[in-house]
């Protein structure tokens, strides 16, 4: 305690010294605690983008997410091979067994959605299933959702964006009830989706339509499997129990490949995606990125830690007297030990918290879509760096305060 106090005594005494001796520190817990902060945040902001994929799905599509086991994304294959059809559709409906949900769709971006002399453009329009909110998470703030009844006969009904409703009706409370046109056919809306805000990457649910799969091919060719149409996926919710989804992919794969006619030597012409292997790349690239910061950052620490080291050496110089004068007085070494070790300590620790503090400051920037949340987790870093910083500077120049001789120390000037 009385080494604290010590420490703490110098600290306040050469006050100019001690802010500028820390400063290096603050800019280097900045840095590195600025690019963690910043990765962190745009991880979590795109992995919330892509939450709708949902965890605990399979996509059957004609081509995968993610590149091949060999690193290869081979996209001249993967265009020649067929579409998922409605046929495909209706076998593994019938068939699964370890599926509790399943459902098909399709998209089209660039739609315009008119009502009377008002309209909205670049729409994403979606055609799915009635098993769509199953496999999906699907928030309905107005209206209701398709029933079995009007997927199965394709009838023209339409769940519409918020910013769609607000836009051609006022508000998403008056838009139920009301036509809309889509490529000059007429929908009756009977829902309004959630409001959303703008997204990571643009446009969200709230310029997005949803129509019966069946109403969506009316307008446009998919669902015969054709390679020239518009591309449609199954998605397929597993069951509890199976591990992995092992014992689903299993089973659709063996009724995909009887569908297809495959040849047992013959490559699958579909591919079975998993969510997860999209934030496996992520997470890689992300990794990436933070060795990087890490690196980066640590230069601008290791400037901090070096501007520590050289204020403490200049300490014990200073008080190399007062150290000869404690030690003749029966100060133990570990005591002369801890006082410039607490000090360098104390300053890492000062300067950490400062750079904290400008890292926390950032998080009130607007920066587009993107939200920066300073997490407990770096928080953590940057004062264990500022510790561990503290240390490393102060223990030789403390040692070597520790060390020195009583009758000589009181003799220098």
């Amino acid at each position: 305690m009385e080494s604290f106090l010590f420490a703490w005594t110098a600290l306040k005494t050469n006050l100019l010294r001690t802010i500028l001796s820390l400063l290096g520190v603050t800019v280097g817990i900045f840095s590195i605690i600025t690019v963690f902060t910043l990765i962190d945040s745009l991880e979590d902001n795109i992995k919330d983008s892509l939450s709708f994929l949902g965890s605990d799905i399979l996509y059957v599509t004609r081509q995968p997410f993610t590149p091949e086991a060999d690193g290869v994304y081979r996209w001249w294959e993967y265009i020649n091979r067929p579409t998922m059809s409605y046929f495909e559709y209706r076998v593994l409906e019938d068939n699964l067994q370890n599926a509790t949900a399943i459902s098909i769709g399709a998209n089209r971006g660039g739609i315009v959605v008119k009502s009377g002399n008002s309209s909205v453009s670049d729409i994403n329009l979606g055609g799915v299933s009635y098993g769509y909110s199953n496999t999906s998470e699907v928030k309905i703030e107005e209206g209701r959702y398709f029933t079995p009844t009007e997927s199965e006969a394709g009838r023209n009904v339409a769940i519409i964006g918020n910013r769609i409703a607000t836009d051609l009706f006022g508000s998403p409370s008056l838009a139920v009830g009301k036509d809309v046109k889509i490529r000059n056919l007429k929908f009756v809306v009977i829902g309004v989706l959630e409001f959303e805000g703008e997204g990571l990457f643009g446009p969200t649910n709230d310029n997005a339509a949803v129509i019966p799969y069946n109403s969506f091919r009316k307008l446009y060719q998919t669902g015969t499997g054709s390679n020239r149409e518009i591309e449609s996926y199954v998605a397929l919710k597993g069951i509890e129990g199976d591990e992995g989804f092992i014992e689903l992919e299993n089973e659709v794969t063996g009724i995909m490949r009887n569908l297809r006619t495959l040849r047992p030597a013959e490559k699958d012409n579909f591919a079975i995606n998993r969510p997860e292997a999209v934030g496996a790349i992520i997470d890689s690239i992300f990794n990436v990125l933070g060795f990087a910061g890490a690196i980066i950052g640590g230069f601008a620490i290791l400037i901090g830690g070096f501007g520590i080291a050289n204020i403490m050496f200049v300490s014990v110089k200073e008080r190399t007297p007062i150290i000869g004068l404690q030690k003749s007085l029966g100060a133990k070494n570990y005591f002369i030990l801890f006082q410039f070790l607490f000090e360098s300590i104390f300053l890492s620790i000062i300067g950490g918290l400062a750079g904290l503090f400008l890292v926390y400051l950032i998080t009130f920037i607007p920066v587009g879509n993107l939200e920066i949340t300073l997490s407990f987790r770096n928080i953590l870093i940057g004062l264990g760096v500022s510790t561990v910083i503290g240390m490393i500077s102060g223990i030789v120049p403390a040692a070597n305060a520790s060390r020195l001789d009583p009758v000589i120390a009181i003799r220098a000037k």
